[in-house]
């Protein structure tokens, strides 16, 4: 029921925009977490009539867990049911996107967290490992930027789960560094009034030290190793592999590599590119025009 008031709660929010595309982007999030929410229910009636236990923490039946971990996916938008959240994101303003990225992770997470200790550890691994490889992978030929934030978001949550059944901790400091990060990364680019990677180009004219600070945010997020980004991939790595999971935290390290270039490319357009003067009224070749009026 608490999943359900949160997505009709925001709802009206993410429609306020008249705009066809924020209507689409509306219809496709309503229709995905409510099938989302049905298969929840599906899983605990399920299990509640093979096992005779209705509390979401003590799932016991393999088909009920599983059930769960995917519908918790789809809320969450990991991969292999990640398709919707792009989409969606793409078609929201950035003040409602940074709510959909941060705000409306939490609770399908304090679920996740819960029903973890009973879902296959494997499973967990699997769809953790297939969100970081697609999440860098789908942001790399995009130019907009609310789809590249969506796959970061893919990517981040990727490294969430990957660790979630091995040190629950450290996916709460990942996923508060995450909101943290997005959130300053979102905001930056609403005070830029910046949609794709050309008008990111203008940034550096308007404002020196917020296009810096918009730089460090975006490469704190790719997680390089000087900024607080870094922190939690170490960690999860370093956990992994006491695990025993030596080739995840490998596959894990190489497709971090792929969000980094695309967050590099944000930085390359932020920081290093000049956008072409455009201003006609000081052009040489107009100093000299005099104006040709014809008779009629």
């Amino acid at each position: 029921m608490g999943l359900e008031i949160n997505t009709l709660a925001i709802i009206p929010i993410m429609a306020q925009q008249h705009h066809p595309r924020a209507i689409e982007a509306t219809t496709k999030y309503f229709l995905t977490q409510a099938t989302a929410a049905a298969m929840i229910l599906f899983a605990s009636t399920t299990n509640a009539w093979l096992m005779g236990e209705w509390e979401i923490h003590q799932l016991s039946h393999p088909l009920a867990t599983t059930t769960v971990m995917l519908a918790l996916a789809l809320k969450l938008g990991l991969a292999p049911v990640h398709f919707w959240l792009p989409e969606v994101l793409q078609g929201l303003e950035l003040t409602t996107g940074l709510i959909l990225s941060t705000w409306q992770k939490l609770a399908p997470f304090a679920l996740m967290i819960q029903t973890t200790p009973t879902i296959n550890s494997s499973l967990l691994v699997a769809i953790g490992l297939l969100s970081t490889l697609v999440g860098g992978w789908g942001g790399l030929n995009q130019t907009q930027l609310r789809k590249i934030l969506a796959y970061s978001s893919i990517a981040h949550l990727g490294w969430m789960v990957l660790i979630l059944q091995f040190a629950p901790s450290l996916t709460l400091l990942s996923l508060s560094l995450y909101i943290i990060m997005t959130s300053s990364a979102f905001l930056t680019l609403k005070t830029n009034n910046a949609l794709t990677i050309n008008t990111l180009a203008t940034s550096w004219t308007k404002s020196p030290t917020l296009a810096a600070l918009a730089a460090l945010v975006l490469l704190s997020l790719g997680g390089l190793p000087p900024l607080s980004g870094f922190m939690p991939k170490w960690l999860i790595l370093q956990e992994l592999t006491k695990q025993g999971l030596p080739l995840s935290a490998t596959l894990a390290a190489m497709t971090a590599l792929l969000s980094l270039y695309f967050y590099l490319r944000l930085c390359y357009a932020l920081t290093l590119t000049i956008y072409p003067n455009t201003l006609t009224a000081t052009a040489p070749w107009r100093l000299n025009f005099t104006m040709i009026t014809l008779p009629l």
